[in-house]
């Protein structure tokens, strides 16, 4: 079942990022459909939080998109490279969001195989953020979209983790951020391969 719109509206973003993992994120793209379960994820607590791109209230136009009510993608290039997704969630002007870091793939293996020109075995197809958007061919044309919709959404499919399957540590690649580099906001799925393991 697609998760509805109230679902992202959710205000505490710390038990989104956390309740995603087993969702699983679907992809279309001119009728191929590829998806894979949600298996690791980092929560950024908006205008308060120093990793944030919306830290201290800034809007830009590559921010304006956070600042929406929850249930949107927003979708940034990293170093010139790697395409990253995050799920906006909170209310309108509460600009949290939930970053997708890994999947495991689950639909469309093959498409997502020849995407990324290797083995949906090896761990690298969708391990780590950059990885799982090229697997479901997501770019920049995907931000701003509306997870309602039919061209990137969430689904729950019940699967479901008990709290010893999952892990909480701090989140990678923000020591800038300071005190706020150390808080436990990153989430994973323990026994899942396609996990970063930093």
């Amino acid at each position: 079942m697609k998760l509805p719109a109230e679902y992202y509206t959710n205000t505490n973003v710390a038990f989104l990022a956390q309740d995603l993992l087993g969702k699983i994120l679907f992809t279309d793209l001119d009728g191929s459909i590829t998806a894979g379960i949600i298996v690791e994820t980092e929560a950024y607590f908006g205008i308060e939080d120093k990793a944030s791109h919306a830290y201290r209230n800034r809007r830009t136009k590559r921010t304006e998109i956070m600042y929406k009510e929850g249930g949107h993608s927003y979708v940034y290039l990293c170093y010139g490279i790697h395409h990253l997704l995050n799920i906006v969630t909170s209310i309108e002007d509460d600009p949290k969001c939930v970053l997708v870091r890994s999947i495991e793939p689950f639909y469309g293996v093959a498409e997502m195989e020849m995407r990324r020109k290797m083995s949906a075995t090896k761990p690298m197809i969708s391990s780590g953020p950059g990885s799982l958007t090229k697997a479901l061919g997501i770019n920049l044309s995907f931000n701003g979209e509306d997870l309602t919709k039919n061209r990137i959404w969430i689904e729950d499919h019940g699967f479901d983790y008990m709290p010893y399957q999952i892990s909480m540590a701090p989140r990678i690649g923000i020591d800038y951020a300071e005190e706020h580099a150390l808080l436990p906001l990153r989430f994973f799925v323990n026994d899942s391969k396609y996990i970063m393991r930093k």
